[in-house]
């Protein structure tokens, strides 16, 4: 038997198993992580865009527009690169 053959044979093979242990776990185990909008802030604000003197706990009064900052943030509270 050719020897030339079966270390061909043997090296497919071992390729093979190496693809398959190797590749497929990765392609497989995708994590996703749970991203999502967290609110940082809530204002009032008025039409010339600076915020009224004192508490405000709803926007009334004459023209004021509520603001709400968010962020995205992963389940540990940090922003990822690249997400807001």
């Amino acid at each position: 038997m050719n020897t030339y053959k079966v270390t061909f044979v043997a090296a497919l093979a071992a390729m093979a198993v190496t693809l398959t242990l190797g590749v497929a776990p990765a392609l497989t185990n995708q994590a996703f992580a749970a991203i999502e909008e967290v609110v940082i802030d809530e204002f009032c604000e008025n039409p010339s865009g600076a915020q009224p003197p004192g508490q405000q706990d709803n926007c009334q009064g004459e023209a004021q527009t509520p603001v709400v900052v968010t962020e995205n943030q992963n389940p540990a509270g940090h922003a990822p690169p690249g997400q807001n």
